[in-house]
This record gives C-alpha cells, sequence and structure tokens, in this order.
C-alpha cells in the first residue's frame, strides 16, 4: 500500500507516519514510498493502541523537554521560611507556578497559588524539581515573618490597665442566594441589593451597627465559591461568624465550605436559618442537614450552637440574631475583644483599589489604637502614604477611627494588598520602581501572574485583566485557575487596577490577548486604538458572566479526539453495478451490525485494498439503517470500485469526541 493512503486512512500526514512507524517497531524508513500489506492491515487494525502509544511518548517527551527549559540545569539551593505560598515559592526557585502545582498534585496535594505550603511538602516536590530546599536560618526567618507577626506582637505588647473593650467583629458566610446580603441589608436598614448587580456582593464591605448600646462590626463576604479566597481573608479578622442557611434549600457544597473556612480560623459562630417566610422553609429539616453533614448539633438539641430562625425579608427574627451575638461574644470572647484606642493605629486591609480620582484607595479594619487624619502609614517598615481623609461605612468624612471601625482611606501612594498589615509609623520612604521591583505583593497592581510555560501542545486563553478591586482581581484569577484543563488553560498575561490604557493594548497586542475588563471602562483613544489593532475587549459587570466567556472561548479550543467504533464485517456475494467512483453490491453479514453512512476498509485474503463509504443499505428491498448478523443485503459503496467476489468488509464509525470544559 502506498504510505500516502495509508495516512489518508489513518487521517495523519505521511511524513508523521513515517516518523511514526519505525518509533512503534516497524522498519520503516524516511524515504518509504509503499508499506507490505500485512504491515498495513496490522497498523489499520491496532491504530487506536498505536495513536494512544504515540501520544503518551510524545507527552512525556514534551514534559521532559519542558523541564529541561525550566528546571535548574544543576542542583539549586534555596532557603525558605518554615510555610510560604506556591506563589512566593516560585518566585524564589524562578521555577513557574503551573509546574510547582503539578508537582503538588503529583504528590496528592491540590492547593492554589496563594494557599501556603509547609516545609516538608516543599522538600518533598523540590527533590523531583532538582531544588535543594533549606530551612532559612532563625534569624533571617524571624525577618521574613516579623511583618506576618506584626499585629500579634502590637496587641500583646500592650499593658493590661491601658486595654478597653472595643466591638466584635462578625462574618457573614454561606451559599450564594442564602440571603446574606440581604440580612446585612435588614441589619443596617439600607438597601444594599438594589445597588448590587445580579444582586450578589461585588466586594468585600465593613459597616458597624448598634443593639442596646453595644457596637457590632459586621464584614460582608460574597457567596459564590469564585470569591473563596475573599471570603477566607474575611475570617482571618473576624471574632465571630454567622453561618447562613436557607430553610427552603439546606446544606449546600458553598456552606460546607464557609463552615470549613470557619473551623479553620477557629472562630465561634451562630447559625441563621433563614427565609421561613416561605411556604417551603422546613427548619427542622434544615437543622437536620447541619447535624448529618457539617456535624452540627443546634443548642435546642442538646448541642451547644445556637441556631436561630430568621426572615432577613421580612426582618423576623433579626434582633433576636443580633442578641445572640451579643450574648456569644460575652461568652465565648470575654476579655480578649480588648484593644489599646491611645495606642498608635493598627489593622489589616479588607478591600483595596485604584480610583480614576483619587489614586490607591484602602479599606481598613483598625484592630488596634486610634487611626486620625494625618498619620502616616507603613507596611514591613516601607511608608506607603499619609491619611488625607477618612471615610466611614456611609460614606461620611470622619477625623478619627478606633479599634473595631472599618474606614476608607485616601492619601495612599501605593495600593495595598488585601490582607496587609498598615500601621503608623515612621518607616523608610523608597521609590515606587524599587518597591515594585523587590516587593512581589506590590507586582499584583500589575503583574505578569503566570509565568510563561513552555508546553506548546497545550492550547491557551491569553487574557488581559484590568478589575475596579484587588480582591475581584484576586478572585478571578483564582476562579480561572479552577477550570484549566490538561488540553486548554487560561494564561493570565497581565492584571491590574483600573480602567484599560493603552500599555494594556499593547500587552494584549503582543501576547495576542483579549482583554477581560471586570466593573472598569476604556476611554474613547484607548477605544479606536484596541479596535485598529483588532483587540477584542469584553466588559463584564457579574462574574458568572466572565466565568462563563473564558469557558465558551476555552471550549473553542479544545482539540477534538477520533474514536473509531467497529461495526461488523460482511462478505461480499455478488456485484450488481460497477460505476466510476460507486458499486452495487450484495453480501451476507459475518458479525457485528453493519449501518448505513459507515465507512468501510475492503479486504481481500490478508490484503488490504481500499476504503469507502457506504451511502445506501437495503434488506428485502427495503431501505434500512442498519442490517444484523446472518442477513443479507444490498449496499452502495462509495470510493474506488475495485470490490471483488469473496471481498471481505470491515465496517466502522468515527465519532468526533469533544472534551467539555
Amino acid at each position: 500500500m502506498n504510505i500516502t493512503e495509508l495516512a489518508r486512512i489513518l487521517r495523519i500526514s505521511p511524513q508523521e507516519l513515517r516518523d511514526l512507524l519505525p518509533e512503534l517497531g516497524f522498519a520503516i524508513g524516511q524515504k518509504a514510498i509503499k508499506v507490505d500489506n500485512n504491515t498495513a492491515k496490522k497498523i489499520i487494525k491496532d491504530w487506536p493502541i498505536f495513536r494512544r502509544q504515540w501520544e503518551q511518548r510524545k507527552a512525556v517527551e514534551r514534559a521532559k523537554k519542558q523541564d529541561e527549559a525550566i528546571l535548574p540545569k544543576e542542583k539549586k539551593t534555596i532557603l525558605i521560611p518554615p510555610v510560604i505560598t506556591v506563589r512566593a515559592l516560585a518566585e524564589i526557585s524562578q521555577i513557574p507556578v503551573n509546574r510547582l502545582l503539578q508537582e503538588l498534585i503529583k504528590n496528592g496535594v491540590f492547593t492554589s497559588i496563594n494557599e501556603k505550603i509547609d516545609f516538608d511538602t516543599a522538600v518533598i516536590i523540590g527533590a523531583d524539581l532538582n531544588l535543594d530546599i533549606q530551612l532559612l536560618a532563625e534569624t533571617d526567618a524571624d525577618e521574613k515573618t516579623k511583618e506576618e507577626k506584626k499585629l500579634k506582637d502590637i496587641l500583646d505588647s500592650e499593658k493590661p490597665e491601658d486595654l478597653q473593650s472595643r466591638p466584635p467583629v462578625i462574618v457573614v458566610m454561606g451559599h450564594v442566594d442564602h440571603g446574606k446580603t440581604k440580612l446585612l441589608d435588614s441589619i443596617r436598614l439600607t438597601n444594599v441589593i438594589a445597588g448590587e448587580t445580579g444582586g450578589i456582593t461585588q466586594h468585600i464591605g465593613a459597616y458597624q451597627v448598634a443593639r442596646k448600646d453595644r457596637k457590632l462590626t459586621f464584614i460582608d463576604t460574597p457567596g459564590h465559591e469564585a470569591f473563596t479566597a475573599m471570603r477566607s481573608r474575611g475570617a482571618k479578622v473576624a471574632d465571630i461568624a454567622i453561618l447562613v442557611v436557607a430553610a427552603d434549600d439546606g446544606v449546600k457544597p458553598q456552606t460546607v465550605e464557609a463552615f470549613r473556612i470557619i473551623e479553620a480560623a477557629k472562630l465561634p459562630f451562630l447559625v441563621a436559618i433563614n427565609k421561613i417566610d416561605k411556604p417551603e422553609a422546613d427548619v427542622m429539616k434544615t437543622k437536620q442537614d447541619l447535624a448529618n453533614q457539617l456535624n452540627i448539633t443546634p443548642e435546642d438539641w442538646g448541642g451547644k450552637t445556637i441556631c436561630v430562625p430568621i426572615s432577613a425579608k421580612e426582618g423576623t427574627g433579626v434582633e433576636e440574631l443580633l442578641d445572640m451575638v451579643i450574648l456569644t461574644a460575652d461568652a465565648e470572647l470575654g476579655d480578649s475583644l480588648r484593644a489599646n484606642p491611645e495606642a498608635e493605629a493598627a489593622g489589616t486591609v479588607v478591600e483595596s483599589n485604584v480610583d480614576k480620582a483619587a489614586g490607591p484607595v484602602a479599606t481598613l479594619l483598625v484592630q488596634n489604637g486610634t487611626l486620625r487624619v494625618g498619620d502616616q502609614l507603613c507596611f514591613e517598615d516601607v511608608v506607603y502614604g499619609r491619611v488625607k481623609s477618612l471615610k466611614n461605612y456611609k460614606g461620611e468624612e470622619i477625623k478619627e477611627a478606633g479599634p473595631s471601625v472599618p474606614v476608607k482611606i485616601l492619601g495612599l501612594k501605593i495600593s495595598p494588598s488585601v490582607g496587609d498589615i498598615l500601621y503608623v509609623g515612621a518607616g523608610k520612604k523608597l521609590k515606587m520602581r524599587k518597591i515594585k521591583s523587590t516587593d512581589v505583593k506590590k507586582e499584583k497592581i500589575m503583574s505578569i501572574a503566570q509565568p510563561e510555560n513552555a508546553d506548546d501542545a497545550t492550547a491557551k486563553v491569553n487574557l488581559v485583566i484590568k478589575s475596579d478591586f484587588l480582591g475581584s482581581a484576586e478572585a478571578i484569577e483564582e476562579s480561572l485557575m479552577k477550570i484549566n484543563t490538561e488540553k486548554v488553560k487560561v494564561k493570565i498575561v497581565a492584571k491590574g487596577l483600573g480602567n484599560v490604557t493603552e500599555g494594556d493594548v499593547k500587552r494584549a497586542e503582543d501576547s495576542n490577548s483579549q482583554i477581560i475588563c471586570f466593573n472598569t471602562k476604556m476611554a474613547p483613544n484607548v477605544e479606536n486604538l484596541a479596535r485598529s489593532k483588532n483587540i477584542d475587549v469584553h466588559f463584564f459587570s457579574i462574574i458568572y458572566d466572565l466565568i462563563k466567556y473564558v469557558k465558551e472561548e476555552m471550549q473553542k479550543l479544545v482539540p477534538e479526539e477520533i474514536i473509531r467504533i467497529e461495526l461488523g464485517k460482511l462478505k461480499v456475494l455478488a456485484i450488481f453495478r460497477t460505476e466510476k467512483q460507486q458499486q452495487i453490491i450484495g453480501g451476507k453479514v459475518l458479525s457485528g451490525r453493519p449501518e448505513n453512512e459507515a465507512i468501510v476498509n475492503v479486504w481481500r485474503g490478508e490484503d488490504f485494498i481500499t476504503t469507502g463509504k457506504i451511502t445506501g443499505l437495503q434488506s428485502a428491498k427495503q431501505e434500512v439503517k442498519f442490517v444484523e448478523e446472518g442477513e443479507e443485503c444490498g449496499l452502495k459503496f462509495e470510493g474506488q470500485p475495485v470490490i471483488l467476489e469473496g471481498d471481505i468488509l470491515e465496517f466502522y464509525r468515527e465519532d468526533h469526541n469533544i472534551e467539555k470544559i
């Protein structure tokens, strides 16, 4: 058989076939024109197995070449602290994040780029990456981790006689659409939902309310799984958690996820069973779900967990819930809810964004001391700016903010990251460029989010992401990483805050990327530039729509897999008509169930003759779709008219399988 004909049957190029056959054990040279029929028969018959072997071998070779390109050629020694994020380990080792994640998964560790791994885990994966990972010396480790302990050290250094009671900080968590935002809306008596796109909380917000002459601070975290990172960090600054569960829906996967975060943060918590006003609400069944799925035993069942039935929509039970929050704070936290209002302020950033007019803006939850207008704020001993203006959660200008008070800060020179500890101090004044080049955290303002992957076989959707808030950008990135597959991946070329600039268009052009805008805009001159460069720009205000769009773009790049399905064999008994490109023949089914529109291979003894297609099938002079084993039939064959009596027709069908993203 001619090499070209065999390649056409196998649906690969002749040169690919010449390259492949020697690897599979067939002595076929690079200049071969023909293959003997016995060899061709074996190749065609076992082609699905051969192709899988070839693809697996190529995948191994690609992975090996990729590792040679990105891994250190000689053993590289790096020093790390006892706990480190995957992103930071990638920066120190100069190995792409994706390769580290791949090695972690291979060792049974499923994590994300922003999550931390311990030293032992790092050592295990480092062994296969040509890394000699060693623990930082105690003094170096202290230097690296001192900022993480900064707030704790500040609080621990206060004299007991200087401490005063502060309001508890409450985080509201739970499944999407179970009514978290409506509950906060009911608590605050302000209609927040009406101003939210798509009915979900787009950013973490912090609010204060008063109940029985006691102030309570609430942190609002989004409920969708796309905001896992935002929800997790919400628990880091909270004292108490409220787990919201809908009485008409029960425990859902995101309810479980929220509860695991509460458990990990070791927060005292209450359960608010919401939507009891609905006809289908079943409080008892909801409590059973809590007991069975989360091992939460309600207080009225003899357990320790307070469960309060409420209707956020009607306002029913909300006051009782607040009373239970105060009771929990007094019983569970006691003297731990204390801070020194006379000290210099320190607190945690719960939101950060870049305002077009005001520049970097951050929402800070003050956790000790009192923050005042004019104070100079630092992070890691670097001056971030001086407070020019303070605004409370109502948007009102205030002069100072004490412990447990959330406040929006204007006047910063650098945009902090969510979770950063800002404190009042002298600090060092460094140039922005120097900070950007030395501090990985600050690179989030506009950073290369994923190192280049040398695996050219993996299709990629390249994106430049612009968002209004840093928290949104982090949540979008984490969500997009979750939808990656082995065949198609999302590559975030760059991400940043604020409106699209000409620089973003240039980045997109250089990297063949689309620009994705989340709650941001584009100036007319930039829009014209993007249009002239044929850069696709898409605007979203709901994260679900953004993720859905990217999935659709990924789906377009999923390679098609052709699966051969054997249908049966037929022996040719008669040739009724022979024309230029077709024959009418009769035969008897030897095995299987041949179908109309099937592809057939023609065999004469041990020799392969040709391939064609069946375009008509008759049994008892009736048009049929298939013929059973043992039956005789007539059929129309389209292809080279070379079939003779006694030939065997091998029927098969090719299914085009596309992996669903």
